[in-house]
């Protein structure tokens, strides 16, 4: 007896102290030609890897209501972190555009996200133009603050253009709200802009909360981007969300459609499998 107590135990420590899998998470835009059957796919982002997703659009994702996709996404053990979405400033229509932005909370709130992030968004040619949309993500991440969200804004590597002597993703940053707006860094784009992911992540520690991260194709495959020194700075700033996005290959001409998906399901597990085997990912 006292023989199987002590072997029951000692499985008990050992199922007990197996290592958490690691939170790696896929913005589903890397695999959006290929979701016509959402939840063949979804299992596909499971098989690779993956149980964290940040998706497209709210209230709906890829035509299903968000309380019908969070419920796919649970069933995978997937977890939905965030989604990326816009709404254009209207100033004929300014409570018009805030419903439309409720019923992207509202539908984040059932999915159970924690942050809303604009992919993108037109910033006018002059600062003036520029402070107005500050002004306005001011607004819209208020209002998400209601639903226990927070707005972010993504980069791509125009946003480190200067306009009027200003670098615009700096100027954004230093003249929107640090209670009401966050920035989600693009690692592949900032370096592209011809910037060091590490030095912003010093330079403004509590304003870049998310990460994407992004290579040419497959994550450490270029070798042109220090990956462990941007999660270091990034986990030492005290956020740990972040999200491979991939775009899509492009192959030699006549490829097929199904070998050009194939290349993609390949390139997101390999990433996953990267990030998996990486010592400075926690």
């Amino acid at each position: 007896m006292a023989a199987l107590l002590t072997a029951a135990l000692s499985m008990a420590c050992f199922t007990g102290c197996a290592p958490k899998p690691k939170q790696i998470g896929l913005q589903l835009y890397s695999v959006n030609q290929d979701m016509g059957d959402v939840e063949a796919s979804l299992q596909k982002v499971a098989d690779a890897g993956y149980n964290v997703v940040e998706t497209l659009g709210s209230p709906e994702c890829f035509g299903l209501p968000a309380a019908e996709f969070k419920a796919l996404c649970d069933s995978k053990g997937i977890k939905i972190v965030s989604t990326h979405t816009a709404i254009g400033m209207d100033p004929n229509d300014e409570e018009g555009v805030m419903n439309k932005w409720r019923a992207v909370f509202d539908g984040l709130k059932t999915m159970g996200a924690k942050y809303c992030v604009i992919p993108g968004f037109g910033l006018g040619s002059n600062l003036e133009e520029l402070q107005g949309v500050c002004d306005y993500f001011n607004k819209v991440g208020k209002l998400a603050k209601e639903y226990g969200l927070l707005l972010g804004y993504h980069n791509h590597s125009h946003e480190y253009n200067v306009m009027d002597g200003q670098v615009i993703w700096e100027y954004m940053i230093e003249h929107t709200d640090p209670e009401c707006v966050f920035f989600q860094m693009d690692v592949f784009w900032t370096t592209k802009g011809g910037k060091n992911p590490v030095e912003y992540l010093k330079k403004y520690p509590e304003r870049i909360k998310m990460l994407h991260i992004k290579d040419e194709m497959v994550i450490g495959d270029s070798g042109e981007i220090d990956f462990e020194a941007i999660f270091k700075q990034f986990y030492a700033n005290g956020y740990s969300d972040f999200v491979v996005e991939q775009e899509m290959p492009r192959g030699p001409e006549g490829e097929s459609r199904e070998d050009r998906l194939a290349r993609m399901w390949d390139g997101v597990a390999k990433s996953a499998a990267y990030l998996d085997a990486a010592s400075f990912v926690k």
